[in-house]
């Protein structure tokens, strides 16, 4: 059935982010639409950072380096 305002992308992208969320624990991951890129929201010491990527390879570099990767891109 799903959620009517998320869209078949987004549901096809969903397995990809979970199983990055899996990889890093407390990392919230999800593809934008809107955007087509990936985002993750990643604790950076006591603070949280909002990080791109390209693709779900890129993203786990960004996740691992999220202290000094570029943002915005």
């Amino acid at each position: 059935m799903g959620v009517p305002w998320v869209s078949a992308p987004a549901e096809r992208n969903r397995p990809v982010a979970a199983q990055i969320e899996r990889e890093f624990s407390g990392v919230v991951v999800w593809y934008g639409q809107a955007t087509g890129a990936w985002w993750a929201m990643v604790r950076v010491h006591r603070d949280v950072r909002l990080v791109e990527a390209l693709n779900p390879r890129e993203l786990r570099d960004a996740i691992a380096n999220a202290r000094g990767w570029p943002w915005p891109r």
